[in-house]
């Protein structure tokens, strides 16, 4: 056994930062260090054992290994020195290490010898009174599982998406949990996707709200175009809720069609649905983004047809002052010899043909419905 492991150390030199590895899970550090560890416990036939909830990941590593069961181990936004004792004592692979302490990957699955990595990424409603152009509408964290045949290893990230109250409700159906690890996977995709259809039936109703405002009758000072900045920051959102949906497609479809000896083949089963609910949001999110393309290009549309509203109006009480500014022009011009210019009834003569031509040309206009 110690033969095994230091092979695994001599393939792992970029966790070490020295000749002596820090490790941050040690049982004599001072208790009062910040750790990123939020839980560590065993669970044997279902149930977790109570007299082990003050282990270390070490001590919880070997205690599954001597007594049987497995180990959950939950993380916070691990640093590389607090995750380097738990990837040598499981045997983490490096590259799928620096993607747990890093972040910011795109939902995948992959396998590392004896030990799945599951990415998945969080989505979160964030809630708001109104939508304007710069509101947030869904906000992103990310969940890392690592899954072996005797542990659990889940490195969360972000804010939101605690599986505190998930371990809580594994913990009260011993039955599910007593089929390992695997069951801890499916119970967090589960999560996750359930997740996501909460967060697309509140996005639903913020595009509902957008596509009223757009197709109702402007209010007076809000000329219509006005919603574009709206309707352009929802599709932004939805554009990062597609990329956490879209590329978890295939390892839901993995998990649920292709059998793996770390998945229990009853649990398999479950991953079914679960694909069958992504696929569903899937679904709902490129319709969000579809639709969301017809209400730009109708915004866009109608602020065309308003600008063009507005210039025939402008053209046509142009066309009108045009008359009587050519003929005051004509008879501005001073010369001697103008028709009627000596008349006694010239002047009111010209102001009453100005206003029949411009009357004339208004009712025209008019009837036509350039005004």
């Amino acid at each position: 056994m110690s033969m095994i492991r230091d092979l695994r150390a001599a393939v792992r030199p970029s966790l070490r930062k020295s000749s002596t590895p820090y490790n941050s899970y040690d049982a004599t550090r001072d208790p009062s260090a910040s750790s990123a560890v939020v839980d560590c416990a065993v669970y044997r036939d279902g149930r977790r054992l109570t007299e082990a909830s003050c282990l270390t990941p070490r001590e919880a590593m070997l205690r599954v290994r001597e007594e049987g069961g497995f180990a959950w181990i939950g993380l916070h936004e691990p640093t590389e020195e607090e995750f380097a004792g738990i990837a040598r004592e499981f045997g983490l692979h490096p590259l799928a290490v620096e993607d747990a302490v890093h972040a910011h990957q795109r939902p995948k699955l992959e396998r590392y010898d004896d030990t799945l990595f599951t990415v998945f990424k969080t989505i979160h409603y964030v809630e708001h009174t109104e939508l304007t152009a710069t509101s947030e509408v869904v906000e992103t964290g990310e969940v890392m599982c690592f899954t072996g045949r005797d542990f659990v290893i889940t490195v969360r990230h972000g804010g939101k998406g605690s599986l505190r109250a998930l371990r809580h409700r594994l913990q009260e159906d011993p039955e599910l949990l007593s089929k390992g690890p695997s069951a801890v996977l499916h119970s967090i995709a589960d999560h996750v996707v359930d997740g996501y259809i909460a967060v697309a039936s509140s996005v639903q109703d913020d595009i509902d709200e957008v596509e009223i405002d757009v197709f109702s009758t402007p209010s007076k000072g809000s000329p219509r175009g006005s919603d574009a900045g709206r309707i352009y920051q929802l599709k932004r959102e939805v554009l990062e809720f597609k990329r956490a949906v879209s590329p978890l497609l295939r390892p839901m479809q993995l998990l649920s069609e292709r059998p793996m000896r770390l998945i229990d083949p009853d649990i398999q089963k479950y991953f079914r649905d679960v694909a069958d609910h992504l696929a569903r949001v899937h679904e709902e999110v490129i319709g969000f983004d579809e639709l969301l393309n017809s209400i730009l290009q109708a915004n866009l549309a109608q602020a065309t047809v308003t600008q063009n509203e507005d210039m025939r109006k402008i053209t046509s009480w142009a066309a009108i002052i045009a008359v009587p500014t050519m003929i005051c022009g004509v008879y501005g011009m001073n010369f001697d010899h103008m028709p009627e210019l000596r008349w006694t009834y010239g002047y009111p003569m010209v102001l009453g043909l100005i206003g029949v031509v411009c009357f004339s040309i208004h009712r025209t206009l008019k009837r036509n419905g350039w005004l």
